[in-house]
């Protein structure tokens, strides 16, 4: 088996991982274990219904929360719980429920971990509007982005997700269950990213002028990230279809592109183990739901769930996923299944 894949990426878990923690509501309160020093934390309470929470060292994590499930601008409240600071194996935060709901005593917490690297494909963008159709933004991946996610965070506009597998015309919304939409050009203004900028037009979305905007921008990395599509044929019982990524995968995010449903990211911690891989909705403040829809295996995911939102006859798929183990690292070694 021939070895294909950067030898820093033999260990994936050195640049994104799936966290979870129990709240025991002390403040401040110091976690560890994460494994590295991340720049982007995406995170939710499991059990209640409640909103996400994503910070990031760009923007400043103390008290600068974005919500991937609403269209709210950047929310800097502070009187309530929040993280602090993102640190070498972990993270910090203040407070116990509340506002943010970080921390409560005895309430189960996912959180999911990205290191800004070239290596792994990922660049957090900072800019600011200055409402011009076609305007250039540099981003430093080296590398042809296949997803950009953008946010407005000054305004009360959507979140506007750029995925290569759709047609260049086409782009979606995180917090809403819309199929892609295709009036692009105000947004991504028609026009395919390079390997050193990508474009917006003039929407309040993406190019308010004045208002301050973060992208976040990630790069296909073999063995360690997949931004992809599938078909569904609706069918379950291990019937469903295979997505091949080339890893073990950590995290799948998915969304059906053809029909109005919800976005889902399923990770290998919640619960762990085939068949019971629980999922959260990116688009909703939801409690985690428990389902039987996907198995996690050495090479890709397999669909096991004929379910709508994951699984139309004829409905396109486009997802996320990031890796837990590369199938073959760059020592020719390949990985198991789980």
């Amino acid at each position: 088996m021939a070895a294909y894949i950067d030898e820093d990426l033999n260990d994936p878990e050195e640049y994104f991982t799936a966290f979870l923690w129990t709240g025991d509501g002390t403040s401040p309160r110091s976690i560890t274990g994460v494994g590295f020093q991340a720049n982007m934390m995406w995170s939710k309470i499991r059990d209640t219904g409640h909103e996400h929470s994503l910070v990031d060292t760009v923007r400043g994590v103390d008290n600068k929360r974005l919500k991937p499930d609403a269209a709210a601008a950047e929310d800097t409240n502070n009187t309530h719980g929040h993280f602090d600071s993102l640190d070498s194996d972990g993270f910090t935060l203040t407070g116990a429920s509340g506002y943010w709901n970080v921390n409560t005593n005895t309430k189960d917490y996912v959180g999911w971990f990205w290191k800004e690297s070239a290596t792994s494909g990922f660049d957090i963008v900072s800019y600011t509007g200055n409402d011009t159709a076609g305007r250039e933004i540099s981003h430093s991946l080296s590398a042809v982005p296949k997803m950009i996610i953008v946010k407005d965070r000054n305004g009360a506009d959507s979140w506007v997700v750029y995925h290569g597998s759709l047609a260049v015309t086409q782009y979606l919304i995180l917090n809403d269950t819309n199929a892609a939409l295709s009036d692009n050009e105000v947004v991504f203004y028609d026009t395919a990213p390079t390997s050193s900028v990508f474009t917006v037009g003039a929407h309040g979305v993406v190019n308010e002028a004045s208002d301050n905007y973060i992208a976040y921008c990630f790069a296909e990395k073999q063995g360690f990230s997949k931004f992809g599509s599938y078909d569904g044929n609706g069918l379950d019982s291990g019937n469903g279809p295979f997505v091949y990524t080339g890893f073990r995968p950590a995290f799948f995010m998915l969304k059906e592109a053809d029909n109005a449903d919800n976005w889902i990211i399923m990770d290998n911690k919640r619960l762990g183990y085939n068949k019971r891989n629980d999922h959260l909705f990116p688009n909703l403040n939801s409690a985690e739901y428990a389902t039987d829809r996907i198995d996690i295996v050495s090479n890709g995911i397999k669909i096991i769930d004929s379910d709508g939102a994951i699984n139309t006859s004829g409905s396109t798929y486009v997802y996320a996923a990031f890796a837990e183990s590369p199938f073959v690292n760059s020592n020719g070694v390949p990985n198991n299944a789980r």
